[in-house]
């Protein structure tokens, strides 16, 4: 048996598609659409996790049983570990730090401005007031971001990890709608750099709508 992806349009499970074939294991997808008037997941993910979200996997080929895994971070670091450590934490102890930090700053820092952000922009006029002052917020974690990749051309240093794909839905994010531009140009050179993957670009034609790329 394989590995299924139950992955939302739209969604951070388009980072699970690209850990997969960047790692060269073989998977199938589940694909589900959001609700058109409410942007939420469809009740059917609930059949598969009790939190109804995505991404989930279920790994048939764990075992006898079937294992089933929510939250992204938490994918990455179960699909490096089932492919031998490719793509986990690199050896080196400051590299090995600097991994752990992004695996869990991607959600646990950056992306909850940024969702504040999104949902702000659907609030006329109160909404973009209250945006510019989030927006502070958001530019104090971009500024480190760029001060990074300034220093290494990964996020855990000299080759790509499960940190980076961790990293990439928050900067996807912020290009879309965070501020992100031409002044911060390491952190675009970045993202051009995972955009022209040829795994990255493989993971976008399994897994359908994404506007983020």
């Amino acid at each position: 048996m394989t590995i299924t992806v139950h992955h939302l349009e739209n969604s951070r499970s388009q980072r699970v598609l690209w850990m997969l074939e960047e790692l060269d294991l073989p998977y199938e997808v589940k694909r589900y659409e959001r609700n058109k008037g409410t942007m939420l997941a469809p009740p059917e993910l609930k059949r598969v996790h009790p939190l109804g979200k995505s991404p989930v996997i279920v790994d048939g080929s764990a075992g006898e049983r079937s294992c089933t895994i929510a939250e992204t971070g938490a994918i990455v670091e179960y699909l490096a570990q089932k492919a031998d450590g490719r793509l986990g934490a690199p050896t080196h102890r400051e590299a090995m730090l600097r991994y752990r930090f992004y695996i869990h700053y991607a959600e646990g820092s950056v992306m909850p401005p940024l969702l504040i952000l999104l949902v702000l922009g659907r609030i006329p006029i109160m909404g973009g007031i209250a945006a510019r002052r989030i927006q502070p917020m958001v530019d104090v974690h971009l500024d480190f971001i760029e001060a990074e990749l300034a220093e290494r051309p990964w996020f855990a240093g000299d080759a790509m990890t499960g940190a980076d794909i961790m990293m990439s839905f928050p900067l996807e994010a912020a290009r879309s709608r965070g501020g992100l531009d031409g002044s911060r140009p390491h952190t675009v050179a970045w993202l051009d750099r995972i955009h022209a993957r040829p795994a990255y670009r493989r993971a976008l034609e399994r897994g359908g709508p994404y506007r983020f790329a």
